[in-house]
């Protein structure tokens, strides 16, 4: 069992600030089961899943169920079921500013947040949860995280060939009934296409008229997919770092299948044998090593990429108040090099420190101000 023990920490604190707190991420994330572990024992509250018609029964008068329970702490699971809810929320908030009052549990759409945000903007503070991160797990299992990702049910299954049946049946139904349900209305052949189409393109810049044409669809429509699919936390977006006006810069953004073992599903690749003998192993460990660092680091930065049309390039900034604290590239390599297009974008962003994650042992000091790492370290770096 994965000790989640961080983020129970975090929720206990954001009871203690806001009357709501929202807990967002993918489905099978495991977000039902920790806030039921947190709650268990205590007698005041009360659960319900809002994907059944049996509990929807049950706030047929919202603000009266609310009001007549205003005592317990109330947990909503599915909350994009009935987005009416918020309305009624904000107005028995108001009456009582009571914090830790209510959990509302979303598989992360879009719609939901946006409704969310009008309805209980200053009631409510919202998390994250991601899949399992390598904080979270042993090092001994950092392969294995990798090649059949975080998510509870695939990394904890017995064999390699369990998780990829896992995940290829999450896929299914992500597709056929989850996206659906939380508002992307489209074929779903379509968006298998799409989702794998993504996979195979991972790592690179989206050209959202490629991805028209090949699919038949318009600029907009395919642009209106990939907005959604990062709502629903499936793909990770990472856009270009703009603040040097005196250079030709790429400025289209990034995109990532964010969680490894879902890339590998959709790319076919079953063991980390398959992984280690693919072309793509050099963008799965760079999608993989930038998952782990914004889902750990969160938003005590704002995450981009930079990349000038002369060759100048790095992986991933991090950035806090207009001063860049540090640029990262990440190689699939037991033996870091410092390139010249690295060198030129410490110089162009002006950061703090630059950094080298490899699959090393232990890190060392390349140059002044530039480090080799590997990935456990650097989310113990302080900055």
């Amino acid at each position: 069992m994965v000790n989640r023990i961080n983020f129970t920490h975090q929720l206990k604190e954001y009871l203690d600030i806001f009357p709501a707190v929202g807990i967002l991420g993918p489905r099978q994330v495991g977000k039902t089961t920790l806030v039921k572990l947190l709650t268990n024992s205590r007698k005041d509250s009360i659960y319900l899943d809002l994907e059944r018609a049996s509990d929807r029964a049950k706030l047929t008068d919202i603000e009266l169920f609310l009001k007549l329970n205003e005592h317990h702490l109330i947990i909503l699971d599915e909350i994009q079921f009935m987005p009416e809810v918020f309305a009624a929320l904000r107005s028995v908030i108001d009456e009582n500013r009571k914090t830790g009052r209510f959990i509302l549990l979303g598989s992360a759409s879009p719609e939901l947040i946006r409704k969310s945000a009008d309805s209980l903007a200053g009631r409510i503070g919202y998390l994250e949860l991601s899949p399992f991160t390598i904080d979270e797990i042993n090092v001994g299992e950092t392969l294995q995280h990798w090649n059949r990702g975080g998510y509870p049910l695939s990394f904890l299954a017995k064999s390699d060939k369990t998780s990829m049946i896992w995940r290829q049946s999450f896929i299914q139904s992500y597709i056929e009934r989850d996206l659906g349900l939380l508002g992307l209305n489209a074929d779903p052949r379509l968006i298998e296409r799409f989702w794998k189409m993504l996979a195979h393109y991972h790592g690179n810049t989206w050209n959202a008229d490629n991805f028209g044409r090949a699919l038949g669809v318009t600029r907009p429509t395919v642009n209106r997919y990939l907005d959604f699919m990062e709502g629903a936390f499936m793909l990770r977006i990472l856009r270009p770092y703009l603040a040097n006006v005196k250079k030709r810069l790429t400025k289209a953004p990034k995109v990532y299948i964010r969680d490894s073992g879902l890339l590998h599903a959709l790319t076919d690749i079953s063991t980390f044998d398959d992984l280690q003998h693919n072309i793509l192993i050099g963008a799965s460990w760079e999608g993989y090593v930038i998952d782990q660092i914004i889902n750990i680091f969160g938003d005590k930065f704002n995450y981009y990429y930079y990349r000038t049309h002369q060759g100048a390039e790095c992986d991933l900034v991090l950035e806090k108040s207009g001063i860049v604290k540090a640029i990262v590239e990440i190689k699939n390599t037991s033996v870091p090099q410092i390139s010249k297009g690295f060198t030129i974008s410490m110089s162009d962003t002006k950061a703090e420190k630059g950094y080298i994650i490899a699959r090393i042992s232990k890190g060392f000091l390349m140059k002044e101000k530039i480090q080799a790492v590997n990935l456990r370290e650097f989310i113990t770096e302080e900055f």
